[in-house]
């Protein structure tokens, strides 16, 4: 009984986006407005884990909160870019590459912090 519940609610929401006029407006509206919800989520995770660990990123030193910060801005950047990047043989290449880069570089300045 369940599933046919969910099946139709499912079949209810596909019929408002295939027949009315604007439907699939609607779902574009209703999937960008879901797609600002997730990366404002990721935004609040991210200051969350910033306020925990402030201390850990302040005894950095210089050179490896530049790093860091690049690093994580490259990571953004690469999120922004992704439709246009991901369109295109070098586009792909080039977004793997700076997403290796970065984690790379995460992992370096995370491998340097827990050294003595």
């Amino acid at each position: 009984m369940r599933a046919a519940r969910n099946i139709a609610i499912i079949a209810l929401l596909a019929l408002g986006v295939a027949v009315v006029p604007g439907g699939g407006n609607a779902a574009a509206a209703v999937l960008a407005a879901l797609t600002l919800a997730f990366l404002a989520v990721i935004g609040w995770a991210g200051y969350q884990i910033y306020r925990q660990n402030k201390l850990s990123y302040f005894s950095l030193t210089e050179r490896q909160r530049c790093v860091l910060v690049a690093a994580v801005g490259a990571i953004v950047l690469m999120i922004a870019g992704a439709d246009e990047l991901l369109d295109t043989g070098g586009g792909v290449l080039l977004w793997i590459a700076v997403l290796g880069l970065a984690a790379f570089s995460i992992f370096s300045v995370w491998s340097e912090s827990q050294r003595y």
